[in-house]
């Protein structure tokens, strides 16, 4: 999965969404804020807050999709998010496995994942 950031880049989308309000920026926030504002993952709102745009909120989505994938590709027991879950059965990379309970990655699931490996550098 490559959009162009790096881990530290990811660590402050993720502290962004979580962040309580009114609480200042930590030193992750504000180092990688104007290139990730530049990006369109994050703007400012009319009240100098940080909050994340639709881009953003989706490339975290995205990023949770992936590191659920594979997650199921090692362990067929790994926890996932409802959300997560549901979007990986929709479009059929994991099916449930009702008797044992978990996930398999589907041939399709596979596929992607060693699509998305070979498009990173």
């Amino acid at each position: 999965m490559s959009f162009g950031l790096t881990t530290d880049e990811f660590d402050a989308l993720q502290q962004i969404a979580h962040a309580p309000r009114g609480e200042r920026p930590n030193a992750c926030i504000s180092r990688n804020a104007k290139r990730l504002s530049g990006l369109k993952y994050i703007a400012y709102a009319k009240d100098g807050r940080l909050g994340l745009t639709e881009k953003g909120e989706q490339t975290l989505f995205l990023k949770r999709c992936i590191d659920g994938l594979r997650a199921v590709t090692q362990d067929a027991q790994a926890p996932l998010d409802t959300e997560v879950a549901m979007f990986l059965q929709k479009k059929a990379h994991i099916v449930a496995l009702p008797e044992q309970g978990g996930f398999q990655v589907t041939a399709r699931g596979a596929e992607s994942l060693a699509d998305i490996d070979a498009s990173q550098p």
